[in-house]
């Protein structure tokens, strides 16, 4: 070992070099498999005890990521009156109606009735404040209360869509500014806007860090969308219904029993979220081929720091062989600095990656939706640690065979 460290300290910039190439990799590597891991749980437990979606004809997909996940936008919207048919139906256990497509500062307001929550998060207490029982008042999901600084009593106006109030009113000024010509053609579209200006929410709880999609929205209730619109009692639409069923074979008459209305699909929310899982594990292959490419290089940079300090050292090589030290010990000595420098760029990655995600967690569940585990090793991150030594390992096997087999005398006099 004092051997194989004096080498190494005698030539600190290569060292340095070497260390640092093999950490970036294992770290993004590192950060991949998270971030992996991170999509996989948080859609295995985004949909809850649901089995069941029901809403617009069109994507099944968009349909399910847009109920649970908050992502893109609803399929449309169907009538009210689905969801009594859902609950006198019998086969469901609960079943809640949604309506979403406004938003606040780019997150999502989702009309819902409380009761949702103690159904799928069971006795959770909120982080403050209460649920929301009125028109009017919302509880606000942690992520959300987090970024926009909220407190219990606060109070702010929605926009239509997912985009931020703060750019649409900003746009709408511009618009008055310059297109002061076109007020017939503006007044519906103003006419909404100055809607959803007017109705203002109130903040009256915020909920704990839950780990799902329901972290990065506004909750209140469902009849806040129809008041907004200016609804009447006989056109009340809703955007979704989430069903838990009584049993599966509940889930399939629910199924099959609205699949066959006119305008409206029943969509099972897990075959659905592993068809997004699918395209998304091809996207990660395509990724998992740009980072091989990174660990070619490490290893490269590893494979050209040790020739180069072997061949510094062929004299060593030769000296040690003369005064009748053993193959093992010669070669283990070689291989080792390689293997040392590996370890150390290994360990320093993993490090470097949960540090980072440790620090970025927040950030990228606010903007992602995907939550990192810092203080766990990812799937497989074991299995890259172990690569990662093994490329080491082989990488410093090939100049050091190549010199041992090199006549003793002539390594000595070279």
């Amino acid at each position: 070992m004092n051997y194989i460290w004096s080498n190494l300290k005698h030539r600190a910039f290569l060292t340095a070099l070497t260390v640092i190439a093999v950490m970036v990799t294992v770290a993004l590597f590192s950060l991949l498999l998270m971030s992996k891991d991170g999509v996989e749980q948080g859609a295995e437990k985004g949909y809850g005890p649901f089995e069941v979606v029901i809403g617009a004809d069109g994507s099944e997909s968009q349909l399910v990521l847009n109920s649970f996940y908050r992502v893109g936008a609803p399929t449309g919207n169907i009538p009210y009156d689905t969801l009594r048919q859902v609950e006198e139906s019998g086969e469901a256990e609960s079943a809640f109606g949604m309506t979403t497509g406004d938003s606040h500062e780019g997150y999502p307001i989702v009309g819902i009735d409380p009761a949702y929550f103690v159904t799928r998060y069971e006795d959770r207490s909120l982080a403050e404040g209460k649920l929301y029982s009125a028109q009017g008042e919302v509880t606000v999901g942690y992520t959300v209360a987090k970024a926009l600084n909220l407190q219990i009593g606060d109070t702010f106006s929605g926009a239509h869509g997912l985009v931020e109030h703060v750019e649409l009113k900003e746009e709408g000024h511009e618009e008055d500014d310059h297109e002061e010509g076109h007020e017939e053609e503006g007044h519906a579209e103003g006419h909404e806007g100055d809607a959803h200006d007017s109705f203002i929410y109130t903040v009256t709880g915020i909920l704990p860090k839950l780990g799902t999609a329901d972290d990065r929205a506004i909750f209140t209730t469902m009849d806040y969308a129809w008041a907004v619109h200016g609804l009447d009692e006989e056109h009340r639409e809703i955007t979704a219904i989430i069903v838990k069923p009584e049993t599966l074979l509940g889930a399939q008459t629910i199924k099959q029993q609205f699949d066959e209305l006119d305008n409206v699909q029943a969509v099972y929310s897990s075959k659905a979220v592993a068809d997004v899982l699918n395209m998304v594990d091809t996207g990660s292959e395509l990724l998992l081929i740009v980072m091989l490419v990174c660990a070619l290089l490490a290893a490269s940079t590893l494979l050209l720091a040790l020739l180069s300090s072997i061949q510094e050292r062929k004299r060593d090589v030769g000296l040690l062989r003369l005064i009748g030290k053993s193959r093992a010990y010669i070669l283990t000595c070689l291989i080792g600095e390689g293997v040392a420098l590996t370890a150390a760029g290994v360990v320093l990655g993993i490090a470097a990656g949960h540090i980072a995600a440790a620090l970025l967690g927040d950030l990228v569940f606010t903007e992602t939706g995907i939550q990192l585990e810092a203080l766990r090793l990812a799937t497989n991150e074991w299995q890259l640690m172990a690569g990662a030594l093994a490329i080491g390992a082989l990488a410093s096997a090939v100049p050091a065979f190549r010199v041992y087999r090199t006549d003793a005398l002539t390594l000595f006099r070279n």
